[in-house]
């Protein structure tokens, strides 16, 4: 077994890891820091973690060296320590924004100041399996991925990987989320605040994670929006683009079923009857997969792909332990074979 410890633990996100690393049949948690509840148990913030675990948060400063070290923190904290963090840490997962975007200029576009540790950006492989997956074998650092882009880019990825769209053209995504979004990257949320505001538009254009887009699919025309509707978790995102000249239905078919056969989280979902015959977030909730779909209209090549995840699990916190199993040479779906409930 390995040892891995959780920086920053008292968030959605963190909660999650949490969950899933307790569960995982090579790990030990070592240590969960959390500043606001230093000296209480994990299940006193993490209620359903009673009986789980008898953990009590530590002290960010009294973090020991393990193998994995997992840094749940708020947007900018990590990579103003991250030379601290790589001492005490031989491999580390980071589920925040901070080493996501390669491109210096790019981050600062979109997030609004400079990077702090810019000569890290290089050394961290971007976490979706499911374009670095060849990458995180051996690597040593991996960034998180943020909820939204994730939705979108495993949307677009059929179209994208068979080369069915063209990559300058228009490209509109917009993203369902629901309220735990609030602290899914490292903070705390408050769920009852966020439920206030389930029924506004709060993303109108130019979310930060449009950035992931433009990095990982080679988009640059693309608009993402959000609107924030009655989950608590979940997101799902619409994809509205063009093929080009002469794509059909049956090359669409052929995309979206390598995409499914090639990445075990991936799932196509396209029926012809039944309840759910395009992808549902409460069907994936609490599971780490990703089911997509599609429908073209061949008279004006109008494509729609759909994307639903969990955004705690396969936006956030399932990836980040999929990521660590390819890190270690693991079957990448290893502690992440819950399949979800229904009905919810």
């Amino acid at each position: 077994m390995i040892s891995a410890s959780i920086v920053g633990g008292s968030g959605y996100g963190g909660g999650e890891l949490l969950r899933l690393l307790i569960g995982h049949p090579e790990v030990e948690v070592k240590q969960v820091t959390s500043r606001a509840h230093l000296g209480e148990y994990v299940y006193q913030v993490h209620p359903n973690l009673r009986k789980r675990s008898q953990l009590k948060f530590s002290d960010p400063a009294t973090i020991e060296a393990v193998d994995v070290l997992f840094l749940a923190l708020p947007h900018g904290a990590a990579q103003k320590k991250i030379n601290e963090y790589a001492a005490l840490g031989k491999k580390i997962v980071d589920l925040s924004a901070d080493f996501r975007i390669k491109d210096t200029a790019l981050y600062e576009k979109w997030y609004g100041e400079a990077h702090s540790a810019p000569e890290w950006l290089p050394k961290f492989v971007y976490g979706l399996p499911e374009l670095h997956r060849a990458e995180m074998t051996g690597a040593s650092y991996i960034s998180g991925v943020g909820c939204n882009a994730t939705a979108a880019n495993l949307a677009l990825l059929p179209l994208v990987q068979g080369g069915l769209i063209e990559l300058d053209a228009p490209t509109y995504i917009e993203i369902k989320v629901g309220s735990s979004e609030s602290g899914a990257e490292g903070n705390s949320g408050s769920l009852h605040a966020e439920r206030a505001n389930v029924v506004r538009t709060f993303s109108a254009f130019g979310h930060r994670h449009t950035a992931e887009i433009i990095q990982e699919m080679g988009m640059t025309n693309a608009s993402l929006t959000m609107t924030a509707v009655d989950l608590v978790r979940g997101a799902l995102a619409t994809v509205h683009a063009t093929v080009k000249a002469g794509v059909t239905n049956k090359d669409l078919w052929k995309a979206y079923r390598a995409a499914a056969t090639e990445n075990p989280f991936v799932r196509l979902v396209k029926e012809q009857r039944g309840i759910y015959r395009v992808p549902e977030p409460k069907i994936v909730t609490g599971s780490n997969y990703a089911d997509i779909g599609f429908e073209l209209d061949e008279s004006n090549g109008h494509v729609v792909s759909i994307c639903a995840i969990d955004n705690l699990m396969k936006g956030a916190s399932g990836t980040a332990v999929q990521c660590m199993n390819l890190m270690m040479g693991w079957d990448e779906t290893l502690g992440l074979e819950f399949t979800g409930l229904h009905p919810i």
